[in-house]
């Protein structure tokens, strides 16, 4: 059952952001794993259990990354991140193509939200040709953002504007992805159980941008037709 994380967790990360080498971290493996791998694990669990009791349909998975960075990717960096985040996603072989939730803990702070990690071209091109045809129904869920504290959106913009649908659309519109995102300092509810009845209750709030996104799979590719 989650505890909530601890003043050892945010230590952790701390330490392992400034001393990145094995041998650091093979001092202080046992800790990773008490103060911060598993209870990542537990509160992950427990969210995609109240989750998928919710929205049984989504048909949702959870998986929560591992501290080892890709060794072909480090860049100079070093062998660890000094954070952890855990998804509840569909299954898929290529992750990325579609939108999840997420919740990440670092140093400075956690988050929490709805998004894509990459989101692919096609994806976007058949949300800016379903705006265009109907713009109503997602017009509704902008609206409702709009009128709610708890969520921002978090748009990386084309270079060149793909068009103008109006003010509320128009971040929208001109993303080549984007994340609905909670972000907050490290509080009193990072060290609580009712982090994971926030986590559900604002993965809720987001399900219907969930499931307009995944129904814009079935759209036509725009660009062929």
């Amino acid at each position: 059952m989650f505890q909530g994380f601890s003043d050892q967790t945010i230590d952790f990360m701390w330490g392992i952001r400034f001393n990145n080498e094995r041998g650091w971290f093979e001092q202080h493996k046992e800790e990773y794993l008490q103060t911060f791998y598993r209870p990542m694990q537990a509160l992950s669990q427990e969210v995609w259990e109240a989750v998928d009791g919710a929205y049984p349909d989504l048909g949702l998975v959870r998986r929560v990354t591992r501290i080892y960075r890709d060794a072909r990717r480090l860049h100079g960096r070093g062998p660890y991140k000094d954070r952890l985040w855990f998804t509840l996603e569909r299954p898929a072989e290529d992750w990325e193509i579609r939108p999840a939730f997420w919740f990440e803990l670092e140093p400075e702070g956690y988050s929490y939200g709805l998004g894509y990690y990459m989101a692919p071209p096609v994806m976007m091109a058949k949300f800016r040709a379903r705006l265009d045809a109907d713009p109503k129904p997602f017009s509704k869920l902008a609206r409702q953002l709009a009128r709610q504290e708890r969520f921002h959106l978090e748009a990386q913009p084309y270079k060149r504007p793909k068009g103008d649908p109006g003010p509320l659309l128009y971040d929208w519109y001109n993303a080549r992805s984007f994340s609905l995102s909670c972000d907050r300092a490290h509080d009193s509810l990072l060290f609580s159980h009712d982090l994971v009845d926030e986590l559900a209750a604002g993965f809720g709030e987001l399900t219907p941008f969930y499931r307009y996104f995944l129904s814009l799979e079935g759209d036509p590719d725009p660009r062929f037709a």
